[in-house]
């Protein structure tokens, strides 16, 4: 297994890399988007590598962190991910965003991915959760789980106050989307009056 590749990048493009070791070898490398605007400015880089084999074909991806690593290898282990798919969700969001995604349920982060659909992402939130919810290299704040609690106790306090659901829920997500940094049900519910006012 090859670890890592570092030298000197050759040829440089938003999907792939060849980057010439010391011993002359150049290495055809894809990679992510994320990974390219980390390296987009440099000549010289170490990238963290998987190998991927098949029958008729062994693939090189490479990677600027570690931690974007373990997310490939962790997406392509499921079921309907292909290294392909893992390196497009890694394009489309970053490692921090997609392991909060994951650990948050956040279903349509990933139905935004281009060949993710419904079941793919429950399936990929289903089968990760708990490996990346326990990895501390992925450093992930689930902040949404406690919005949750806050927004059901909310919601049920104006409910009883008489307002009405559907408008609760707007008022409610619009507070929480404008001041992510609520702590109290008093404060969320204060703010919830007004967007009801």
């Amino acid at each position: 297994m090859i670890a890592y590749v570092k030298g000197k990048i050759t040829e440089k493009n938003p999907t792939y890399v060849v980057m010439e070791t010391g011993s002359g070898v150049g290495y055809h490398i894809n990679i992510s988007l994320n990974t390219y605007t980390k390296i987009e400015s440099l000549n010289t880089v170490q990238l963290f590598t998987h190998l991927y084999v098949k029958e008729d074909s062994h693939t090189l991806y490479g990677f600027f962190a570690d931690n974007e690593r373990k997310l490939f290898r962790l997406l392509i282990s499921v079921s309907g991910i292909g290294p392909n798919t893992a390196r497009i969700i890694l394009s489309s969001m970053t490692p921090p965003e997609v392991a909060q995604a994951i650990v948050n349920n956040n279903v349509a982060a990933f139905k935004k991915v281009k060949g993710v659909g419904p079941k793919t992402a429950q399936r990929v939130i289903l089968d990760l959760r708990d490996k990346v919810e326990h990895d501390p290299s992925q450093q992930i704040k689930p902040i949404q789980n406690q919005n949750t609690d806050l927004m059901n106790q909310a919601g049920s306090a104006l409910l009883a106050l008489g307002f009405n659901k559907i408008q609760v829920q707007k008022a409610i997500f619009t507070v929480i989307k404008a001041n992510n940094e609520i702590k109290t049900v008093e404060d969320l519910i204060k703010l919830a009056l007004k967007q009801l006012s």
